[in-house]
């Protein structure tokens, strides 16, 4: 059997200051990219993983989940919304990608 995780990108309200496309890797590879006001399904296998969005030296934390045979983990990201965090990503790389698992 298989698993899967869904990322939708976009915030619930604003817009990104950055708009470039994200690369998703799960378990440090690349698996598949997200535009912007996108959505993407990627097949996992079930069991323990990490999830890692980049765009260029910009990434989101690394966000370990699990999941389980035939389910599907819900994640929301984006980029930096307010010029404060867009500001701190200069110096802070991995504040320029929120990712959240829904």
């Amino acid at each position: 059997m298989s698993a899967a995780i869904r990322l939708v990108r976009g915030g619930t309200v604003g817009f990104e200051l950055r708009r470039r496309t994200f690369e998703i890797a799960v378990d440090g590879k690349e698996v598949a990219t997200l535009e912007v006001h996108g959505t993407v399904e990627v097949p996992v296998e079930p069991g323990q993983h990490t999830l890692l969005i980049r765009s260029g030296r910009y990434t989101s934390k690394s966000l370990p989940f699990e999941v389980s045979d035939e389910e599907v983990a819900n994640f929301r990201c984006h980029s930096a919304m307010v010029w404060p965090r867009y500001v701190a990503s200069l110096i802070v790389p991995s504040l320029g990608i929120s990712l959240r698992r829904e």
